[in-house]
């Protein structure tokens, strides 16, 4: 009943006073008008116009049907104006994983001049783990992610940013830092007896630390699991306490530094591979290329990567 050529028609006929004058504004005869306006009556069931006054009025059924039409213009210009946005890769939104330390440090570096050049694209963030975070882009959960695993989906691309060696972080006061040297290569049954701080499941420090533990038989005493590093970094310093952890991440700590001693472990992939993570083959936005670009830059000049 409410159509765009229709809202053309009837605002035509108001703007020009007359349906004389509305025909030639719109460059077509005036029975033809007039017959369109006919039309739109008949299915109404009602007339729209006061034919009779100068300047053609509108009846009370009409009013109702022109602020109809008035809202039918708003969205088909609402409508116009964002598909031409999507069009030029101006406007939309995607789904950015990322643990929820990394976020912290990284996003800072990238997300404020992304919004100033795209304020019109939505950042939809998911904050989990490595682990967690594969499964969602393999399962199209989302769109980009940087996580630390060994790649394991062909239908992803991984780009490495960097390498981060994984040692074992001791309390001085622990028995293990009071028998061995700080930075001396070791079995991890060395730390067999000690209480160890651990961060949860989907991290892929704990998937580094259950395989290792597992391979050499020990079923470690757990004194807590957090979902943060920085919270298990610091607690781990101030109790009785070892931990598995990217050097990198005590390194930048030197009040948590000159309270540990930190070991190598032999048998080990000590090097967590750091990934910039996305579907293969899948076109994307020009927003989502303008991001990924700094976040690769900014994550690969980090000191935390």
């Amino acid at each position: 009943m409410i159509s765009v050529r229709n809202a053309e028609i009837v605002m035509a006929i108001l703007r020009s006073g007359n349906f004389t004058n509305a025909a030639k504004n719109m460059f077509i005869s005036q029975p033809a008008l007039s017959q369109a306006v006919r039309k739109i009556e008949e299915k109404l069931g009602t007339p729209i116009f006061y034919r009779n006054s100068e300047p053609i009025a509108l009846t009370e059924a009409g009013q109702v049907y022109v602020d109809a039409l008035k809202q039918v213009v708003a969205i088909n210009t609402r409508l116009t104006n964002e598909i031409s946005e999507i069009l030029q890769e101006n406007k939309g939104k995607f789904r950015l994983g990322i643990s929820l330390q990394r976020g912290m440090q990284l996003l800072p570096l990238v997300i404020p001049d992304f919004t100033r050049q795209y304020p019109l694209v939505k950042i939809e963030l998911l904050e989990h783990g490595s682990w967690a975070l594969e499964k969602l882009l393999h399962d199209g959960m989302c769109d980009i992610a940087l996580i630390t695993t060994t790649p394991r989906y062909e239908y992803l691309e991984y780009i490495l940013l960097k390498n981060e060696e994984v040692v074992l972080m001791a309390s001085k006061t622990t028995s293990l830092a009071s028998r061995l040297e700080d930075g001396a290569e070791i079995s991890i049954t060395e730390a067999a007896r000690e209480k160890f701080v651990s961060l949860i499941a989907g991290h892929s420090v704990r998937v580094i630390q259950d395989q290792l533990l597992s391979s050499h038989h020990i079923n470690p005493t757990i004194l807590l699991e957090t979902d943060s590093l920085e919270a298990a970094k610091r607690l781990t310093a101030a109790s009785d306490a070892v931990m598995l952890i990217p050097y990198v991440y005590v390194a930048q700590s030197p009040e948590v530094r000159k309270r540990v001693k930190c070991f190598r472990v032999k048998n080990i992939d000590c090097m967590r591979h750091f990934y910039l993570c996305y579907p293969k083959g899948v076109s994307m936005p020009r927003f989502m290329n303008d991001f990924r670009r700094p976040l690769k830059t900014q994550a690969r000049r980090a000191n935390f990567c």
